[in-house]
């Protein structure tokens, strides 16, 4: 028997494409997203106490990523009736970190099938074969995977760093530049080192007062408020 080996999407590559039901209706991904930015996650399982405490946070923080033109596309490998009662116990019953009464308004796939899990590399059989691993794809406004993170079942995500990643990616297509570890909005950025001898040296020659070279690789700058 010849065996389907599934190739995960890579960063740079095409959002895989699909269609399925979700506790906000049925989507077609990455097509209805287009011209947005989205982070979209897989979860082990609803009603598990981990999932829990990460939907609450990505719930609370819903709007702040709306702000950023994004929007949160979660999933597991349970069915539509299984979120819907996951997340209204969430709302009526857990409390976490000082947030409660949280509505989760982002749809969730339901992915029975894993056709969807498979696809984007959420199942890994040393894991698990019937829960999906922690995954995080951030995808950008014209469908491509441009970040993915992989967390095991046992750790939850920080979701300030998802929305850290995120800006950092829009700052870095917006400004063409890079950024340096542990960034955050109003810090200063990386220059692009410069691609030949000859740009090197004139850029060490340069009195440029709003970029400050540490070496001929390595030149920060700060950008416009």
């Amino acid at each position: 028997m010849t065996e389907t080996v599934q190739k995960l999407p890579l960063i740079g590559e095409p959002a895989p494409s699909f269609e399925a039901e979700t506790t906000q209706g049925r989507i077609r991904f990455p097509e209805d997203y287009r011209g947005k930015w989205v982070v979209f996650f897989s979860h082990p399982a609803d009603f598990t106490p981990v999932c829990t405490t990460e939907f609450m946070t990505f719930a609370a923080m819903h709007k702040e990523f709306q702000g950023l033109n994004c929007e949160l596309v979660g999933l597991s490998i349970d069915s539509t009736f299984s979120h819907i009662a996951w997340l209204r116990t969430i709302r009526e019953k857990v409390a976490f970190r000082g947030i409660k009464d949280v509505e989760v308004m982002f749809p969730v796939i339901s992915d029975l099938t894993m056709q969807v899990s498979r696809a984007y590399g959420m199942l890994q059989p040393a894991a698990s074969t019937t829960q999906a691993v922690r995954a995080v794809f951030v995808i950008d406004p014209e469908g491509k995977v441009r970040a993915i993170l992989y967390y095991p079942l046992t750790n939850g995500r920080n979701i300030q760093e998802i929305k850290r990643l995120l800006m950092a990616l829009q700052t870095s297509d917006k400004h063409k530049v890079a950024t340096p570890a542990g960034w955050v909005p109003g810090e200063e950025v990386i220059v692009p080192p410069p691609g030949s001898c000859g740009a090197a040296k004139e850029r060490m020659s340069a009195a440029d007062p709003a970029v400050r070279c540490v070496d001929w690789f390595l030149c920060f700058k700060n950008l416009p408020d």
